[in-house]
């Protein structure tokens, strides 16, 4: 009986080894990718790795490889296109893909010259449509009278629904002389065309000036138009100067500054904190990192900080740390509301990509994202020339100066 009950147990081994062996013959081996496919991978891998909301928007992140992998990717330009409308399913517009020739430019941006109409640009968070975050000063948008918040719907007659930030960029790039036209929505206003003609755009990001208030106090003027690799060396020797002219206070003037180099901001936030922390950031896993101020502020005079709805990003981040630490005064409109980081990654033929990785929160766990950053004391005023900023005719720097008149006098020097 157990001479039979092996021989079934053996025919019955032959019988699944050889179906085994017969299946294994329908069996395709693993297909290599294409260099298109290990492209649109890498992508995959470092959003999956790297980006803030674990949830991906509400999706299963490896579903969305698999459909992207699917359908034949006969070139680059395929590759780039799978790669567009995976991130696009984020539904997040600043975690976005950038060809060569785009992330090239975006590591030339930061060096202090550009060339071009002079608007910062964002993708709006809500709406996904395209807009003015602020005109650098000086600038052909600036001189034209564009503002915060005005909507660009065309470029040269394109609709802007469906470009990126970046293809947005480029288009209102160009040589100088060249012209480009613009069309623009603006809050309670009919849509508006605008014909600028592309210039050199000349960064320099501090105004710093001597002022005298109604009682002849003295008062140290500094405006910073944004945060270059050069605006945290600039401002020092600014303050330095302004101290040794016998400032006794100080107005910093961020309005309409768009942010930048966030490792400038927090150079600057240095310069007038003795302690204290400047920013927490915040990643997909709750762990909090932190910046602190480490050395001694440049003055211990008192200061007001002047925002508005152009005010974003790393200014932010340099209002909310002032105002928090009790440092400072906010005068104005509450800031743009742009509380995301985002880190850049070369991909392996040279393109790149930018991921949203984190947040920031100011000193007191505030969230900046979408919210923005609300004055201590808010003022609101219809749009100046370039020419009216500090002058009677503005109103906030007005505010600003009354606020520093009577903190002097509370100090004893009226």
């Amino acid at each position: 009986m157990g001479f039979m009950n092996k021989q079934v147990l053996r025919r019955g081994f032959s019988l699944v080894l050889a179906f085994c062996l017969g299946f294994g013959s329908f069996i395709q081996p693993a297909i290599a990718l294409t260099q298109e496919q290990k492209l649109v991978s890498e992508v995959w891998r470092i959003v999956n790795r790297s980006y803030l909301d674990e949830t991906f928007n509400h999706q299963n992140w490896a579903d969305v490889r698999q459909k992207a992998l699917k359908k034949p990717l006969r070139n680059q330009e395929a590759a780039y296109g799978a790669i567009q409308k995976m991130l696009k399913s984020l539904n997040d517009p600043f975690t976005r893909f950038l060809d060569p020739e785009q992330y090239r430019s975006l590591q030339v941006n930061t060096s202090g010259e550009l060339t071009g109409v002079g608007l910062q640009i964002a993708l709006n968070s809500e709406t996904g449509g395209l807009e003015v975050i602020t005109p650098i000063e000086g600038s052909p948008a600036d001189k034209a009278g564009l503002r915060p918040r005005d909507r660009i719907l065309k470029i040269e007659g394109l609709s802007t629904e469906n470009l990126t930030l970046d293809e947005a960029a480029a288009r209102m790039r160009g040589p100088i002389g060249s012209i480009v036209t613009l069309l623009i929505a603006r809050e309670g206003e009919a849509e508006k065309e605008f014909i600028l003609r592309r210039d050199r755009i000349e960064l320099n990001p501090v105004v710093a000036d001597l002022r005298l208030s109604p009682q002849g106090q003295p008062i140290g003027y500094l405006r910073l138009t944004q945060f270059n690799a050069n605006a945290a060396m600039e401002l020092a020797h600014a303050i330095t100067s302004l101290e040794k002219k016998g400032a006794d206070a100080y107005i910093l003037d961020l309005r309409n500054n768009p942010g930048g180099l966030l490792q400038a901001g927090i150079e600057v936030a240095r310069q007038w904190l003795n302690s204290g922390t400047i920013v927490y950031t915040v990643n997909r896993q709750g762990l909090q990192g932190n910046f602190e101020a480490v050395g001694t502020a440049l003055t211990q005079d008192p200061l007001v900080i002047l925002v508005n709805q152009g005010t974003a990003s790393a200014s932010e981040i340099l209002a909310g740390a002032l105002q928090d630490n009790g440092r400072a005064q906010l005068v104005g409109e509450t800031t743009f509301g742009k509380g995301l980081i985002q880190s850049l990654f070369e991909l392996s033929d040279g393109s790149g990509l930018a991921v949203t990785i984190a947040k920031y929160e100011t000193p007191n766990h505030r969230d900046i994202n979408k919210l923005g950053i609300k004055p201590d004391k808010i003022i609101t005023q219809a749009p100046i020339t370039r020419l009216q900023i500090g002058t009677e005719a503005d109103s906030q720097y007005q505010a600003a100066v009354e606020v520093l008149a009577k903190n002097l006098v509370v100090l004893g020097k009226a």
